[in-house]
């Protein structure tokens, strides 16, 4: 194995997860988000020389996969055939409150528009800077705050955000 294909591998057994649940904290459900990040990183693996050698290759990854996302919304038809018959995860803690916090944050993810979702996303999961996500994004840095600023408005103003945050103050 040649050593970009080592340093390939250990990036991507360390972000796959985290890629995942960005594509869905992006909106894509959870088959579309795993597909997404794979197509990212297959493209990223045909071009890992350029993407070692970034300045930053979270960030370039990043962009991949919401450029990705971006032309996968495009099209009308991706040429997959569903199955109906797919293994359950495996339960992990009290699966009421993880369904009912899951769907609270995609539900108040989903009200905002979907520039301010890929900066919430990119900085508060991803936790990239701002001068990342203006990377990322191909936005200036002050656009990346007007909209991070604007969406947490717009969250703070989300009633089932609020509710959700009352009942695990009450739990504790």
């Amino acid at each position: 194995m040649k050593p970009d294909e080592d340093d390939y591998r250990a990036f991507v057994d360390a972000r796959y997860a985290r890629l995942v649940r960005a594509a869905i904290l992006f909106g894509c459900g959870d088959q579309d988000a795993e597909d997404a990040v794979q197509e990212a990183l297959i493209r990223c693996y045909a071009a890992w020389g350029r993407v070692s050698a970034a300045d930053d290759r979270d960030a370039y990854v990043y962009r991949v996969l919401v450029n990705g996302i971006g032309r996968s919304r495009r099209r009308k038809w991706r040429g997959e055939i569903p199955y109906q018959d797919l293994p359950e995860p495996p339960p992990t803690g009290d699966p009421a409150t993880e369904v009912s916090l899951s769907h609270s944050i995609r539900s108040s993810l989903g009200r905002l528009g979907h520039e301010q979702r890929q900066v919430l996303v990119l900085r508060y999961f991803a936790d990239l800077t701002e001068a990342q996500i203006a990377s990322v994004l191909g936005i200036a840095p002050g656009t990346v705050k007007s909209r991070a600023s604007r969406a947490i408005a717009a969250l703070s103003e989300d009633t089932s955000l609020r509710d959700l945050i009352t009942r695990a103050h009450e739990e504790k």
